[in-house]
């Protein structure tokens, strides 16, 4: 399934609109304005939260923590030492990691498990705004995927907020 996640212009905290193949909007992601560290909510069309992202300042590396139904679901961590390319771990419960590595400019992404691609993250050269177009397998996390997306843009702009 393919999404277009676009940052939102002029609000307190970042915004993501993420819309489906038809142009249709399907999620928000709502950053709060005033936090210690990022932390954003993931909803769907309807208002409904169906994940909620936070950034761990205690750990050495970048790392953000993604719940779903108030449960740990994922910790995304950026690789201290990846010098030619940016690399983000997602460790999950079981055995079901994803690795995201961007290229050399970090406009593409690719999530895979083990040597699997379960994803594929472009991003876009628009003016203004931060904008990705993502492939996900239709077998996998959409979700996760969308959510590690936020994660990295974030992480890889990290003094713009």
């Amino acid at each position: 399934m393919k999404y277009r996640m676009k940052q939102r212009l002029f609000t307190w905290a970042d915004a993501f609109t993420i819309q489906n193949h038809a142009g249709e909007s399907v999620f928000s992601v709502s950053g709060k304005a005033f936090s210690l560290g990022h932390q954003f909510s993931f909803r769907d069309a309807t208002g409904h939260e169906l994940a909620y992202l936070k950034e761990t300042l205690l750990a050495l590396a970048t790392t953000y923590e993604i719940y779903r139904n108030g449960a740990l679901a994922a910790l995304v961590t950026k690789e201290l030492f990846t010098p030619m390319h940016c690399t983000f771990s997602v460790d999950v419960p079981g055995r079901n990691d994803i690795v995201a590595r961007g290229d050399l400019w970090d406009l593409e992404y690719q999530f895979s498990r083990g040597d699997r691609t379960v994803a594929t993250v472009t991003k876009l050269v628009m003016p203004w705004t931060d904008t990705y177009e993502v492939d996900v397998q239709a077998d996998e996390d959409a979700i996760m995927v969308l959510a590690c997306t936020v994660v990295i843009d974030m992480a890889r702009h990290r003094g713009r907020v």
